[in-house]
């Protein structure tokens, strides 16, 4: 999954504020809407995430942020969890979810594809081997833009 180097720089930044409180920097996603940009965090805790949580955390991400001030003008700080239908982050993220259903979206296509969404059936070699309508798709990481947890049902 592309990861630009600002992002990976906070992430290195956070990770210490958010473990400090007791919760897992699930991920972390960084968008650059003109002068405004928007932070979001996804954090994951032992026992969930409820809101008092997320303020706990926004609290103490906030003032690392304030200290390194690693975001040209202004921004919004968002504090959640992942939910659901997760986001995922890493290749060891996809390892956690071997024998689940995901969706992923890949930054160029591969057999045409852009779009696929399948059960992970292991994750090895830099890669995420999805079984999708009855065949093995083997998706290089580097490949994934996006990939999601597809909720049961």
């Amino acid at each position: 999954m592309a990861v630009s180097k600002k992002v990976e720089e906070m992430v290195t930044m956070l990770t210490p504020a958010v473990t400090a409180v007791g919760f897992e920097l699930w991920g972390l996603e960084f968008f650059q809407q003109g002068r405004h940009s928007v932070l979001r965090l996804f954090i994951e805790g032992p026992n969930g995430v409820g809101v008092d949580d997320c303020a706990t955390v926004s609290h103490q991400v906030s003032g690392v942020l304030d200290v390194e001030d690693p975001i040209a003008g202004e921004f919004t700080l968002e504090v959640s969890s992942p939910g659901w239908d997760r986001p995922l982050f890493t290749l060891a993220q996809y390892g956690r979810y071997v024998g689940e259903e995901v969706a992923v979206r890949l930054a160029s296509p591969l057999n045409g594809r852009r779009k696929y969404k399948g059960i992970i059936l292991q994750v090895a070699d830099e890669a995420v081997e999805l079984q999708v309508d009855g065949e093995v798709v083997r998706i290089p990481f580097a490949a994934i833009d996006k990939g999601n947890v597809v909720p049961g049902v």
